[in-house]
């Protein structure tokens, strides 16, 4: 028996290149690599980027486009919500520096250039990167744009609460707490004393009164899970017919479904036009992004509305324009009331949903590492490309991310196994206890159908 004892030895100076233990390769980056030199990925970002980078014989040597983008691309495909974790993660792996093409000898980037190198590309070359990827979509088939289902979420913001000042004097909210105590006639208030006067106040979080000195796009709202932070919100618009991702936009937390609306439809339908002359006909939503004004304006656009009502009652139609709204919202309710409202409103909980998992849950964006809303809108739309990237790889490998290889091989398995079990139920019975498939061990049940030789079974049915 080996011990760690008998392995402790002086490493060598000196070792050839020929004696390196090499990795058998990671398939599912191999694939990816194998898309992105297809459709000249690194020859399309350097010509993007070009205008960044200066020739200059001083200087350390910059990133390549290409390997920026492809570290983006692993913090989606590996679940990594940092920079730093990126960086560490791609020193780690043998198979990602293969994918990001650096040898065992060369020292892969650093957290900071990658941050530097994000902080020195524009916004618009991000947004081109993921136009980019919808093109390759498009090529594979992958991607209809006639039917968009709108949806958003909130990101928890890179900033604390308790860091949050007002804006008018720049005053911090423990001062401005005790200002209020002793106004009430406290002189020197303890914690417990401004935690009780603080629950009793009402309207205490008001982003008109307060911002966050350290991330000023973030807003105080309430997550999903009750809590009240600082965040972004996030609203994407998936084609229904693929699941692809067709635009996705950054908006300040405290603003409604309804307003937001307005700016991702137009990205939308930019991206549809692309694919088909029409555009968006059909937008599938839930009821926070019902009212008439968008009602309104998807008719102008001439696509149909599938959004549920909220109960508010009867409502009094008069005044300017609200003849209008008042027809557009009937035309919806009638056709909410249809059974398309049911498979599409059912598809828009399973597909959008679904991106919102992939990139923030999986991919580790759901509470952000960045701050500014152009930075993190720069990681997200990277993050996108790679989620449209995973259907163009699921439709090739049959998994979206490396981590789906690990449970490929058995749910192979699993699925011969149905197959054998059903072809061996299929048999008559005195087949099956024919000399041709006896059992293989004393010890199987005779009336197993894994103690018959499968393969023997499998041959003898396929040819019948």
């Amino acid at each position: 028996m080996g011990t760690r004892r008998k392995r402790e030895r002086q490493q060598d100076l000196w070792i050839a290149t020929s004696e390196v233990v090499q990795t058998p390769g990671n398939a599912f980056y191999d694939q990816l690599n194998q898309i992105l030199d297809e459709h000249k990925f690194d020859a399309k970002v350097e010509r993007l980027c070009q205008k960044y980078y200066k020739k200059s014989p001083y200087g350390r040597p910059s990133m390549v486009p290409g390997v920026y983008f492809r570290c983006l691309l692993i913090g989606y495909f590996e679940g990594v919500e940092s920079e730093r974790g990126i960086a560490w993660r791609t020193a780690d792996s043998l198979s990602l520096r293969k994918f990001l093409g650096y040898a065992l000898d060369e020292a892969t980037p650093d957290h900071s250039t990658i941050s530097r190198t994000r902080r020195l590309f524009w916004l618009e070359t991000h947004k081109a990167v993921f136009g980019w990827v919808l093109k390759i979509l498009a090529e594979e088939g992958l991607i209809s744009g006639r039917t968009v289902s709108i949806d958003a979420t909130t990101l928890e913001a890179n900033a604390a609460m308790k860091s949050i000042v007002r804006q008018d004097n720049g005053q911090s909210y423990n001062e401005y707490l005790t200002e209020l105590a002793r106004a009430a006639g406290i002189e020197n208030p303890t914690r417990e004393q401004l935690a009780r006067l603080d629950r009793k106040r009402k309207k205490k979080g008001s982003n008109q009164e307060w911002t966050s000195p350290s991330d000023p796009d973030a807003r105080i709202t309430k997550m999903k899970d009750g809590r009240t932070h600082l965040a972004h919100k996030a609203e994407h618009a998936v084609d229904l017919t693929t699941g692809a991702l067709l635009a996705m936009t950054l908006q300040p937390a405290d603003q409604g479904d309804t307003t937001t609306i307005h700016q991702t439809l137009e990205e939308a339908q930019a991206a549809a036009r692309e694919v088909n002359d029409q555009g968006v006909e059909e937008v599938v939503a839930d009821k926070g992004y019902h009212s008439g004004a968008v009602l309104k304006e998807l008719h102008e656009q001439e696509a149909r509305s599938y959004i549920p009502e909220p109960d508010r009652g009867r409502r009094k139609w008069q005044g300017d324009g609200k003849a209008e709204e008042q027809k557009r919202t009937y035309e919806n309710r009638r056709r909410v009331r249809g059974d398309r409202n049911k498979r599409l409103q059912k598809l828009r909980s399973e597909l959008a949903e679904r991106s919102f998992a992939h990139l923030y849950n999986t991919g580790g964006m759901r509470r952000v590492h960045l701050r500014g809303r152009d930075n993190i809108l720069k990681r997200l739309l990277v993050h996108g490309a790679a989620f449209n990237l995973s259907l163009v790889l699921r439709k090739a490998l049959g998994v979206g991310k490396p981590r789906r290889l690990q449970g490929l091989y058995l749910e192979v398995l699993t699925q011969l196994a149905h197959l054998f079990l059903g072809l061996w139920t299929k048999l008559p019975k005195e087949e099956r206890k024919s000399e041709h498939f006896a059992p293989q061990s004393s010890l199987c049940d005779v009336d197993s159908p894994l103690s018959f030789g499968p393969i023997q079974v499998t041959r003898r049915r396929l040819a019948a």
